[in-house]
């Protein structure tokens, strides 16, 4: 059998991050696909590091059992804390969508009155807990066959910064998962730090700096399209998110691009550059009906949902692009990220 190696680098996005937990449950199963180095942000920081810990600690089994642990606990604890549920009705009418149920009216107003270190002073983040049950932090330090990339923000210089595998600690993924108008910032080394994706979503040149694998899948959750003029202050704040948590990744996107059309022309020294090769497995979130407000969703239901979707579309892309790995890329980045075909 021969082994195909990648790297994986999978975005932020709250509750769709178990999209990607589908997607790596199924890339699990394909004996001969080696993970050389996963780079996340946010919940994909999340992913990469269970998917790393579970790894080490018992092979592609145990990363499955470690995966599904770490969704169902954080289901659990939003089903205590998440002052966002649906009742039966509101399911039925809105599907997983939640932005009409008066929970999320009301935290949503909340959140844009007052700072989080108005309305959690005393900075309790019960995500914590749950990193503390799931991931063997001395493990992860240690290094492995999956090596990490996770990116937060500082606060004051407004850099990406990009830990490594013995660097990875809570506070690193808390960090790398800060949305401000939620949580306080994370300190790390006297430095302030916030979500990863207004700087790296996710951070792709660690995996071309770091990583001798010039296949590189991105796992995106957040789209670069969505059709219509948002016309709502509810719905224009949404899709400026979208594209800020985007922006850094486009323009990643595009210099891969530029350097690929270079060496493939021959202006560039083969012995310094190479052809990084992209591929793409994204969240079809406007054709399944989901909007920015799902993302706070914990519903179980919600989270097997997208977790087979995102098994669904890694099946598919298995089967028309897998043999293309070490070979080409299989997505157009002009057309796919930079709008047009020659760009």
């Amino acid at each position: 059998m021969t082994e195909k190696h990648i790297n994986l680098a999978l975005q932020g996005g709250g509750a769709h991050g178990a999209y990607t937990w589908g997607v790596l449950d199924r890339l699990l199963e394909e004996d001969d696909i080696v993970i050389d180095s996963v780079s996340g942000t946010s919940a994909g920081a999340m992913n990469a590091v269970v998917l790393a810990d579970g790894f080490r600690h018992g092979g592609r089994p145990a990363a499955k059992r470690k995966l599904e642990e770490f969704w169902l606990k954080i289901s659990q604890l939003g089903a205590v804390v998440n002052p966002v549920h649906q009742t039966q009705v509101e399911q039925l009418t809105e599907g997983w969508n939640i932005d009409d149920t008066l929970g999320y009216q009301w935290f949503d107003m909340l959140t844009r009155m007052f700072s989080p270190y108005q309305l959690n002073p005393f900075n309790l983040n019960p995500l914590r807990e749950v990193l503390t049950d799931v991931v063997d932090w001395r493990r992860i330090n240690q290094g492995g066959d999956i090596h990490l990339f996770i990116t937060a923000t500082a606060v004051r210089t407004g850099q990406p910064r990009v830990f490594r595998c013995h660097e990875v600690t809570e506070d690193v993924l808390l960090a790398s998962a800060c949305i401000p108008f939620f949580f306080q910032s994370v300190e790390i080394e006297d430095e302030p730090y916030w979500d990863g994706g207004f700087m790296g979503n996710p951070s792709i040149w660690p995996l071309i700096y770091h990583s001798p694998v010039s296949d590189i899948l991105l796992v995106q959750i957040n789209p670069i399209v969505r059709d219509g003029t948002p016309k709502t202050a509810h719905d224009i704040i949404n899709r400026l998110n979208e594209i800020t948590f985007n922006s850094s990744l486009v323009a990643e996107m595009r210099a891969i691009n530029f350097v690929s059309r270079l060496v493939r022309e021959n202006h560039l020294d083969l012995a310094k550059y190479r052809d990084i090769r992209m591929h793409l497995i994204a969240c079809p979130d406007e054709s399944l009906g989901l909007n920015a407000s799902s993302k706070v969703n914990t519903d179980w239901r919600f989270f097997q949902f997208l977790r087979d979707v995102g098994r669904e579309r890694t099946e598919n892309w298995l089967r028309q692009h897998k043999p293309a790995i070490g070979l080409k890329s299989t997505v157009n980045i002009a057309e796919t990220f930079l709008g047009a075909p020659n760009r």
